[in-house]
């Protein structure tokens, strides 16, 4: 390609002497500014057709994800997939609802996260039935939430209008029919209830005055176990200590004793129930575990189970020292010896009232002349384990004195040495206060 012919400038003299030059003359004569025989040619995509924004390519590989998912379930391929932990999830699950809300998918992962937790209990057939020798033998009647109900309904109908001094008691009043109907088609969706949300009619109960009675057109007793849970999380939630302590007795606890009994093991998600009444320890306490062992009938299987869930928990030392002091006064059965053994076993500074309950509880069976069950003998071991150096010198020698009278072949022998060489609390020299071994080291 040949050069650029330079066109000859036609340039005139101004009046100021200056030179004038037309800027197309310029243009062609700068430099800086002349073509070059070489043509570029840039083969470039255009930036947008080569990237896709991070939130749209997760956007569709979520979709994707969803309608692969589907297809699977639609043709019957349940591949099995991994999480993250390496753990096989379950197969895939096509939802005609709504998306997952943040609520149920940190309800999903904690369910996840607590299975670990989650053990079947082996019971010894000769424990069982040692146990029983000690239950009692007319218990008394058990009453539920619909019991107290009916027993409201017919004071209402009988024209007993007086004034209750519990404010825990329930207010009895006349129901729309609106409301009645409402509550009453929630009925079926926690009898057959899953996943997912629940029905925000049932979420407001805890906020409503009368809402035992409103929550006893939804019938609890035919709910699944994983609307159990997810009522108890709940109630536990947003009723105070005392309304929550009623919910647990009246509602849960009776479910909990009848999965038992059935099945000889406890429901997971029963089981994450009671794990998340004890975020209200006192209500826990009053409302399922004392009221068990008041009853008098409280079997092997229901006292492991329980006591295996308290062993996991971190409860505060003022509600089990309570706990403990109310157990060790109440009329022995052998599910005292579990539960005593358990809360013991997390190494409480209990208060010298407390200690001193726990000790005349055990002497109490010196005289006893009933073969006393290996459960006894193993709590009267965790207590001498734990708590030597705060008993006196008298209940020392007490204590002693009933080894000789309760004896056990193998226990019996280590309970004496730990009393041999312990340290009393009011032996000189020894600081006054409470145990010095803190909770759950």
């Amino acid at each position: 390609m040949g050069k650029v012919k330079k066109t000859k400038s036609s340039k005139t003299v101004t009046e100021d002497g200056e030179k004038f030059v037309p800027l197309a003359d310029q243009i062609l004569d700068d430099k800086t500014l002349k073509s070059t025989g070489r043509v570029k040619v840039r083969n470039r995509k255009e930036k947008d057709d080569e990237y896709v924004d991070d939130k749209l390519s997760k956007r569709i590989l979520q979709q994707a994800r969803l309608q692969q998912e589907e297809l699977q379930e639609e043709h019957g391929l349940k591949g099995k997939r991994s999480d993250k932990r390496g753990k096989k999830a379950a197969a895939p699950q096509t939802s005609l609802g709504p998306r997952k809300s943040e609520e149920e998918s940190e309800s999903e992962e904690e369910l996840e996260d607590e299975e670990e937790f989650y053990e079947s209990v082996e019971v010894n057939e000769e424990d069982e039935r040692a146990l029983q020798m000690f239950m009692c033998k007319e218990p008394p009647v058990r009453r539920t939430l619909a019991d107290i109900i009916m027993e409201k309904i017919t004071e209402k109908q009988t024209e007993i209008r007086s004034q209750m001094s519990d404010n825990a008691s329930v207010q009895m009043q006349q129901l729309d029919d609106r409301v009645v109907n409402m509550y009453k088609s929630v009925r079926p969706i926690l009898q057959k209830y899953r996943s997912g949300k629940l029905p925000k009619a049932f979420k407001i109960i805890p906020s409503l005055r009368n809402w035992e009675q409103v929550l006893y057109l939804t019938e609890p007793d035919s709910w699944s176990a994983a609307a159990m849970y997810q009522a108890t999380r709940i109630f536990a939630s947003n009723l105070n200590a005392k309304m929550a302590q009623r919910f647990f007795n009246l509602v849960l606890l009776p479910r909990i004793r009848d999965d038992i009994a059935e099945y000889k093991r406890l429901n997971f998600h029963l089981y994450m129930a009671v794990r998340k009444s004890l975020f209200k320890p006192a209500a826990f306490f009053k409302g399922i575990l004392l009221p068990l062992c008041e009853a008098g009938n409280c079997t092997l299987r229901e006292a492991i189970i329980l006591a295996s869930i308290l062993a996991k928990s971190s409860v505060p030392m003022l509600h089990s020292a309570a706990a403990i002091l109310k157990i060790a006064e109440m009329d022995y059965n052998g599910a005292n010896s579990i539960f005593l053994k358990t809360l013991l076993d997390k190494k409480y500074a209990l208060p010298y009232r407390v200690v001193d309950a726990v000790v005349f509880h055990f002497l109490g069976f010196q005289r006893d002349k009933r073969e006393l069950p290996v459960l006894w003998h193993q709590s009267l071991l965790t207590f001498v384990q734990r708590y030597k150096e705060d008993i006196s010198s008298e209940q020392k020698e007490a204590l002693m004195e009933l080894l000789r009278a309760q004896t056990h072949d193998k226990i019996t022998p280590e309970i004496r040495r730990e009393l041999v060489h312990s340290k009393c609390r009011d032996t000189e020299g020894e600081p006054p206060g409470g145990s010095s071994v803190m909770e759950d080291d």
